[in-house]
């Protein structure tokens, strides 16, 4: 993993602060706080649990898979270094990049960040069509995640051969 900055960790720890208690403030307040408020919930509440594990799930996978090329990289570099270092030249080795093959990777370039998606679309479908927090944090996740996966493509676009990238996309399978 790579190293990461102080402020970008505090800032993370921050904003996770800030984002649960808004959410649990919400659902709190203006949640369904009745056994009224609940009745015929039960089936969003279950069918948004099931949209959200699917989408964590997603997330965790293609997350590890993405940790998996890197670890193999990394060893190749290891290997690389090694050889160069018996044969008494420059350890130095380039940094190796791959395109991920498995999963949803086969079609896109950024699942993890389309699995994001749907794990909060859940979690708003869970807390509610009129749950503030949780819609406008999956407002802001895609606002600010489609810019990156598509300049991301862009740098798959050029590092890789065509033969290599296909036609994948970059977060919406077949569309963007």
């Amino acid at each position: 993993m790579s190293p990461i900055h102080p402020t970008v960790w505090a800032s993370a720890l921050a904003f996770q602060i800030i984002n649960a208690t808004c959410i649990g403030g919400w659902l709190a307040g203006y949640g369904p706080t009745t056994s009224f408020d609940w009745a015929g919930r039960a089936v969003l509440i279950e069918v948004g649990m099931m949209i959200w594990a699917a989408g964590f799930l997603g997330n965790v996978y293609h997350d590890d898979e993405l940790r998996e090329v890197r670890r193999a990289a990394a060893r190749k570099q290891e290997r690389k270094a090694t050889e160069q270092e018996e044969k008494g030249g420059n350890k130095a080795v380039d940094k190796v990049y791959e395109v991920p093959q498995n999963g949803l990777f086969r079609f896109i370039l950024y699942p993890h960040y389309l699995c994001e998606w749907i794990e909060w679309g859940g979690f708003w479908l869970i807390g509610g069509m009129g749950c503030v927090p949780a819609r406008s944090f999956l407002i802001n996740e895609i606002a600010t995640m489609t810019p990156r996966a598509v300049s991301g493509w862009r740098w798959y676009s050029k590092r890789f051969s065509k033969e290599q990238i296909g036609n994948r996309k970059a977060i919406i399978p077949g569309l963007l």
